[in-house]
């Protein structure tokens, strides 16, 4: 049971930015959603291990996907999961485009539609405004 210490848990450990993309909570109109990085479907759980925090637009194309298929590869790769690996190891800003830099992070891009022309344009605009920034050294 996710309960308000839990949540709270969560967003502070995110530093209040999507554990994906990276957005910041303070520029979405709706709340960042406590995503279960493994679903519960797929036997996943409400511990704290199990959870980061995720935009509502990573978080409609993750839904319960726990893989995907590697764009450069095409072979079947997990997703990055942000309990257990280091943003910076998977992924990297190139502009406004994220890229991936392991078949993880090339899979999740893919996946979560994290450069998406909607996502680049409010990335761009932010970065553009110089108010989007990286959230500091989590991850």
């Amino acid at each position: 049971m996710i309960n308000a210490a839990l949540e709270k848990l969560v967003r502070d450990r995110a530093a209040n930015h999507c554990e994906y993309c990276r957005m910041p909570q303070r520029f979405s109109r709706w709340e960042f959603a406590l995503d279960h990085i493994i679903a519960q479907q797929h036997r996943g759980t409400d511990a704290p291990d199990n959870l980061a925090l995720c935009c509502g637009f990573c978080n409609r194309h993750k839904g319960p996907n726990i893989a995907g298929i590697d764009p450069l590869t095409g072979r079947l790769s997990r997703l990055f999961n942000p309990r257990r690996d280091k943003w910076s190891k998977h992924f990297r800003f190139e502009g406004i485009i994220i890229t991936g830099l392991t078949a993880p992070g090339r899979t999740t891009i893919e996946v979560l539609a994290m450069n998406d022309d909607v996502q680049l344009a409010r990335r761009g605009a932010l970065i553009e405004e110089g108010i989007f920034h990286l959230p500091p050294a989590t991850q």
